[in-house]
């Protein structure tokens, strides 16, 4: 069953909303008549299940494989059009921010 309730109620009452929650009834809590967010029971996790995507991710071989420089130089700088960039580190010389 769902119940509407005004902001104010819903403040002095939470107790009583919350039971009735737990006890199956959905809540919607209204501001001047219009809905702003809905009570309803948390359903509980699922238990985890280790290696449930087992053989379903390609393609994580790459993520060891040695940086190209340039996308070295990507990861440590940034790209030249970024406002936010670092400057360049000094073992890069030449790669800098303005392409110096």
């Amino acid at each position: 069953m769902t119940s509407t309730v005004n902001i104010h109620e819903a403040k002095t009452h939470l107790s009583r909303l919350l039971a009735r929650v737990a006890g199956g009834d959905e809540v919607v809590i209204a501001k001047n008549g219009v809905p702003m967010a809905r009570l309803i029971p948390a359903s509980s996790p699922r238990p985890r299940t280790p290696g449930r995507f087992r053989g379903q991710i390609h393609g994580v071989e790459a993520l060891f494989d040695p940086l190209q420089p340039e996308d070295a130089d990507l990861w440590t700088c940034g790209h030249a059009a970024d406002p936010l960039a670092h400057p360049t580190p000094a073992h890069l010389p030449g790669k800098g921010v303005n392409g110096e």
